[in-house]
């Protein structure tokens, strides 16, 4: 018999400590100081993630049931492989301001602390606007649709350029910046003087680009559900795991190659759901369905078309 359970403000409030515990143990303890993140270490950390969104998963089905329990797993696969796509996006950054492998770890730590409050905002303001305004689910749905058109004809080269990051121009008006790095600082004071280094600007270049995926992947979750705490878990587990991620596949951008095809068709399908929910509405078991297949389809053509290459080249 399903041990219904309600969420209160108890259970926000355990699963951000928990989070925070979580974040403290891997800078305190893991990642002290400044070190190159190998491959191997880098697996182990992606694998304990997606076992730890997967148990969470199984809690929610347990003591909420089926419904939310796919709710979750579909919007935990949507976060998960739109934030694959923001992996290469993120490699493409560092390789623009030359930042050493060993001090990647530390940015990626507080960029995703800073995007876990920004998506976090976004999530309840949304879900307001949403609660008050039933209609801007329209909204979204056509805005999903528009996105998902428009990732198949953007070079992810266009979202890194420096010069076209409004924040970024904002804060070198503000602060003086160097072009050396000073260690894992991020900040610097020279002749009473605070000046920002390099990882200051890669960090705000993190943030923004996050803010522009999230106005992707937040309101495609809402296509899935409309529940506050589901929304939220299912994005954090997503972003954490996107640090190990980057380690794990920054190096293997070739063997992805459609990803950015099916990402798009997700965005799509789940615009195309939003729409038409009100007339012909689409379980949410059939669409988490629907979703792994595409990502499915995309990853297993991205790895066939990988091989042929390989052959001739040897």
């Amino acid at each position: 018999m399903l041990a219904f359970v309600d969420i209160q403000w108890q259970h926000w409030a355990g699963f951000i400590i928990c989070i925070l515990f979580f974040l403290a143990l891997d800078l305190g303890l893991f990642h002290k100081h400044a070190r190159v993140v190998s491959l191997k270490e880098a697996a182990a950390w992606t694998g304990l993630w997606v076992t730890l969104s997967l148990l969470f998963a199984a809690g929610v089905w347990h003591w909420r049931g089926a419904e939310e329990g796919q709710e979750f797993l579909a919007g935990y696969i949507i976060e998960l492989s739109l934030s694959m796509d923001n992996v290469f996006v993120i490699a493409l950054i560092f390789s623009y301001f030359h930042i050493p492998r060993m001090y990647q770890h530390g940015v990626l730590f507080w960029g995703i602390l800073g995007a876990l409050v920004l998506r976090g905002t976004l999530i309840f303001a949304g879900a307001s606007l949403v609660e008050r305004f039933h209609w801007v689910l329209m909204i979204f749905g056509v805005f999903l649709v528009y996105s998902g058109l428009k990732i198949v004809f953007t070079k992810d080269d266009d979202n890194v350029d420096p010069e076209k990051n409004v924040v970024l121009r904002l804060v070198r008006k503000v602060y003086p910046v160097t072009s050396q790095l000073h260690g894992e600082k991020f900040m610097i004071v020279e002749a009473g003087k605070r000046i920002l280094t390099p990882l200051a600007m890669v960090l705000v270049v993190v943030e923004t680009t996050d803010l522009i995926f999230a106005l992707d992947s937040i309101p495609a979750v809402f296509g899935i559900t409309q529940k506050k705490f589901i929304i939220f878990t299912s994005n954090v587990f997503a972003i954490l795991g996107l640090r190990s991620m980057y380690f794990a596949l920054a190096g293997a951008v070739d063997y992805f190659r459609y990803l950015k095809i099916g990402l798009s068709v997700v965005l799509v399908f789940i615009g195309v759901k939003m729409l038409i929910a009100e007339w012909f509405p689409i379980g949410t078991g059939l669409s988490l369905g629907i979703v792994a297949g595409i990502l499915a389809v995309s990853m297993i053509a991205s790895l066939w078309g990988r091989f042929p290459r390989n052959k001739k080249a040897s």
